[in-house]
């Protein structure tokens, strides 16, 4: 479901179930791997977010979801919510390697990533949710609006456009794009790079801008 490894200081995180849609086993699984990275975030460390497939993340696992109670729906919500309070936060450089389709909440969980490298010949990004009739709480739009410029978090939104990989360059959603062979190992580059900067000074500055939005989670 979520494979992890660490090699020369970077965490590598991969999510390689069928279209990686989220459910209660993934969302432990992802919790568990942030908590051995947190306490493992010094000098030379940093993640790098990936996917296996066609797909990135496709958001929710539906068909699962759908089967919870009451109770599981809070569990799941509040789960959803402080993993992107702690991918926001986390005291290390984070990227994100687009291998194909980010929608919805997969759609978030990328932009929960300091930088977002896509494939350049396959996947979207769609913030969906005007087309699936799913609200996004106050505490998700503040990742939008704290992560995109505004005219696209306006047209992202309200029309759920599907950005390919030069349109999201465009668009401020991604920060550069790679043939599928080169993904993986540009993202690994960029980690790497960012990994020699001073762990406690990058950490300060990180959680000091993203304060304003992790808070929100915490309402």
């Amino acid at each position: 479901m979520i494979k992890y490894e660490k090699s020369d200081g970077i965490h590598c995180v991969v999510m390689n179930a069928p279209a990686n849609a989220i459910c209660p086993e993934w969302q432990q699984r992802m919790l568990d791997v942030l908590d051995t990275i947190e306490g493992d975030c010094g000098q030379g460390a940093s993640l790098v977010l990936a996917g296996e497939g066609k797909s990135f993340c496709t958001g929710l696992n539906l068909e699962v979801v759908s089967t919870l109670d009451a109770a599981a729906i809070e569990l799941f919500g509040q789960r959803m919510s402080e993993i992107h309070r702690r991918l926001l936060q986390l005291p290390c450089p984070t990227v994100a390697a687009l291998n194909g389709h980010a929608f919805a909440a997969g759609a978030f969980i990328a932009l929960s990533c300091d930088y977002r490298i896509m494939r350049e010949d396959r996947g979207w990004y769609c913030v969906s949710e005007v087309d699936v009739g799913v609200p996004v709480p106050p505490s998700m739009m503040g990742i939008l609006r704290a992560k995109l410029p505004p005219s696209t978090v306006r047209d992202a939104l309200l029309t759920g456009k599907r950005y390919t990989a030069g349109e999201a360059i465009t668009a401020g959603i991604a920060d550069d794009l790679a043939a599928e062979a080169e993904l993986l190992p540009k993202a690994l580059a960029l980690a790497t790079q960012l990994a020699g900067k001073e762990p406690v000074i990058f950490r300060t500055l990180k959680q000091t801008w993203m304060a304003p939005v992790t808070d929100a989670f915490a309402t």
